[in-house]
This record gives C-alpha cells, sequence and structure tokens, in this order.
C-alpha cells in the first residue's frame, strides 16, 4: 500500500497536519494494512478542528459501497465511508433515510459512528450509534464484529476512532412517508421564547437559527423550524456553487453580520409560514455551497458548541451576550433541543440545549472561546470535540467523567496508541486518571 505525504486541515481550516495517507480501495486492502500498519481512519474530514488530523492515517473515501438493503426492514449494510447524504438522496425514494443525520450530508457513516454524531431529531431519536446493530472494526489481530452489550461497542460509540478504523456497519433506517420536507418557521423574539417551544415541540425534526449579533431584551431571538418528511411537489434542489477564493475580511465583518441576519430574520412572516423544502436542503443547508469554510478567508474559523443542562438557561444567556458583545459572531448559530444521552463514555450528547456558533479567527476569537469553554464548565456542560480547537484537557476531563476509565480500556488495546489523533494527544484523552 503506497503513503503519500501532505497537508491536511480541519474544516474549519485554523489547525492542520502533515500527514502520511493511504486510501485503501477494497475491505481487503484495509484489513492488511490495520494489520501491518494500525492508524486511525479518516473520512471525508469534516470535523472542524483537530479531530480529523493525525501524523499518518487511512482515508475511507474509497470505502463507500452499499453492501446489503432490506427494503421491507430498512436494515441496510454499508462500508464506513459511505456518505450519508448519498444514502438519504438514494434511500428517501424507497420510503427510508438514515435514522440521524447531522448538518452535512458529507459526513460518512465511519465517522457518524466514532463521533455518535445527533441530529434534528435527537429529542426523539438519540444519536447515530443508537441505530447501530453491529459493526467490524479492523485491528491488528483481524476484523472483530462487535454489537451493542459488548464494551467494546460503548467505547467505539462517539469514541473518537481510538479503538480502529471501522470497515463496515449494520444500521436501522428510519421509515419515511415521502422524499420531501414540510417545515414550519416561527420567529421566535428571545432565548426563554425559543426554549420554550422548543421543549414543547413534538415536531419529528427540530432546529432554531439564532441571531448571534442581538443584543437587550431581543437576546437569542431567531427562527425556530420544525419540519416533518411529507409527500408532495417540491421545486428541485438548488445546484451547488463553489466558493473559488477565500473571501476578503471585511465579508464577515460585525456591519455585514448585522444586516444580513436582521434580513434573514424577516424573511420569516410575523405571523409564521409553512414551506415545502428538498430533505437536502432541509438536513444539509450549507452543502449546496461548495468548500463554503473559504468564505472565512485564509484564516480559517472555529465552532464553538456546546450542551448544558436544561436549567442551565442563564449560562446560554451569558454566553449569547459575549458573543454579542465581542462582535465576532458569523451567521451561522444554531440552538437544538437534545434529549438524554446514551451512556457511553466519550459520546458528546446528553439531555439539555445545545448551542453552535461559527467564530473567525480574528482578534479576540481566542478569548471569547477561553470564556465560552469556561462558562460550560461552570453550568455543568460539555464542548463536541467533534468541533473543538480550543478547549484545554483539564477542561475536556471534567466534562467527560467516564474519560478515564474509557482511555484505561483503549489503551489496553491499542498500548503503541497507533490511533491517536491530534485532537486525542492534545486534550491528553488518553492519559492516566
Amino acid at each position: 500500500m503506497t503513503w503519500a505525504t501532505r497537508e491536511i486541515a480541519g474544516w474549519g481550516r485554523v489547525l492542520r497536519a502533515e500527514a502520511a495517507l493511504a486510501r485503501p480501495e477494497r475491505q481487503r486492502t484495509a484489513r492488511a494494512l490495520a494489520e501491518s500498519a494500525p492508524a486511525p481512519a479518516l473520512g471525508r474530514r469534516r470535523s472542524y478542528g483537530d479531530a480529523c488530523l493525525a501524523e499518518r492515517a487511512m482515508l475511507t473515501e474509497r470505502l463507500d459501497r452499499v453492501l446489503s438493503f432490506d427494503p421491507e426492514t430498512g436494515t441496510l449494510e454499508a462500508e464506513s465511508g459511505v456518505m450519508l447524504g448519498d444514502l438519504a438522496a438514494r434511500l428517501a425514494p424507497l420510503g427510508w433515510l438514515p435514522p440521524v443525520m447531522p448538518g452535512t450530508g458529507f459526513a460518512t457513516m465511519g465517522g457518524a459512528i466514532a463521533m455518535d454524531v445527533h441530529g434534528k431529531n435527537h429529542h426523539h431519536a438519540g444519536a447515530f450509534a443508537a441505530h447501530v446493530d453491529r459493526l467490524t472494526l479492523a485491528t491488528p489481530a483481524g476484523p472483530v464484529e462487535v454489537a451493542p452489550g459488548d464494551p467494546l461497542f460503548a467505547l467505539t460509540a462517539g469514541g473518537l476512532g481510538q479503538t480502529g478504523p471501522i470497515l463496515k456497519a449494520t444500521i436501522r433506517l428510519a421509515r419515511v412517508r415521502g422524499d420531501v420536507m414540510m417545515v414550519t418557521e416561527r420567529r421566535m423574539a428571545d432565548l426563554d421564547a425559543f426554549c420554550d417551544a422548543l421543549d414543547a415541540s413534538d415536531a419529528p425534526y427540530t432546529v432554531g437559527w439564532i441571531d448571534a449579533t442581538a443584543t437587550g431584551p431581543a437576546l437569542g431571538r431567531g427562527i425556530l423550524e420544525e419540519g416533518e418528511v411529507a409527500r408532495g411537489l417540491v421545486p428541485p434542489a438548488k445546484r451547488g456553487r463553489t466558493v473559488p477564493l477565500d473571501a476578503p475580511g471585511f465579508a464577515l465583518s460585525a456591519p455585514v453580520v448585522r444586516t444580513f441576519n436582521a434580513a434573514y430574520l424577516r424573511r420569516v412572516p410575523a405571523r409564521g409560514r409553512t414551506v415545502v423544502r428538498p430533505i437536502a436542503d432541509y438536513f444539509f443547508p450549507l452543502d449546496r455551497i461548495h468548500d463554503w469554510n473559504r468564505l472565512y478567508g485564509k484564516c480559517g474559523f472555529h465552532q464553538f458548541q456546546c450542551v448544558v443542562p436544561m436549567d442551565a438557561r442563564p449560562a446560554l444567556r451569558d454566553m449569547l451576550a459575549r458573543i454579542g458583545k465581542a462582535a465576532l459572531a458569523s451567521p451561522l448559530a444554531v440552538l437544538k433541543r437534545l434529549g438524554p444521552g446514551a451512556g457511553h463514555p466519550m459520546s458528546f450528547p446528553v439531555e439539555g440545549y445545545t448551542l453552535a456558533i461559527d467564530l473567525p479567527a480574528r482578534d479576540g476569537a481566542d478569548r471569547l472561546l477561553a470564556a465560552l469553554n469556561a462558562a460550560t464548565a461552570e453550568a455543568g456542560g460539555r464542548v463536541y470535540l467533534a468541533k473543538d480547537s480550543s478547549l484545554t484537557a483539564e477542561q475536556a476531563h471534567a466534562m467527560y467523567p467516564g474519560r478515564a476509565a474509557w482511555a484505561e480500556a483503549v489503551n489496553a488495546r491499542d498500548p503503541e496508541r497507533a490511533y491517536e489523533t491530534a485532537l486525542v494527544k492534545r486534550l491528553r484523552l488518553r492519559e492516566a486518571a
């Protein structure tokens, strides 16, 4: 197997690494590689920080085949490199969807398990690993099949790839009644109104866009979207566009973002509205803009995402006030409601409210991120490691109380630490207690 060395970056383009990369095209090649030269697996590298960086890695982008599909039960077996957006496009006309979909269709099935991704339906459906029937890991001793209930499954689900590359997995799809989305949009006046509406909603999918530039009585205002899959006619999805160059610094300056956010809020009438959208436009709104990360310029951006407990709304309010005062927010800020967590030691979702926001890597960003991380810790919350680029090791260890036991078990399986990524090293996640 040929190894090629090149620079790779997280999606935020702030953190980068020189990496030796191998790209197997068949499972047998991946198995041989795992036995002779163990290394972490990387998918489409849509993690924002350094979770998708390593000194040496196996790329799974060519391991993207559907191996079997039962249209009666919705059981699907596929290689780990298959993208969730591709599955959605192929399966929705047949009455099925991936059970959980994050904000990009470029996420791979292996990455969805390794990060235990959540979507707009976590309050009903939980995270991705809850829908996995079995998976196969590539190890130096050969393939190992793992199922829920096996201690190794809990180490793998949300385990940041530290138990070895996932070769394939079998998942239970979600049955749907159509191939378009019926979406009800409502303006939310402030943070309390937003959280109350999220708590009360019984829609299958919910997500909120927040105007992170708003201050004072309007703090936390935004748009709540409640969606369900339906049948109907809808205009075809818009063709994707590519950002050809890094945007200039003024493109996301504070005045521009404030003006854009105000206009975006007004696009929804005060009385609300219901619209019909293509499935991809609802679940993966930014995927139409290829290389949209270049909109932040050559310096890139950070994404901060936290979850705080249900009773920690004041912490969210304080975070939004800090963000508004710093004038660093981009138009991309999202609020969602998470249901109970699955109990996997390194899985992010726990019950509460999750706030995600992009912050251009400009002067003041590091100070703001440090303040947001500290506020999350003080509120008893946690930061999503798939997005992180700024936590300290001490903060990460406190936020994930099962980390030490997880590290002990993972180190016993991989004493040479062949699967460590840049994130795992930076946050010393495999350090003994």
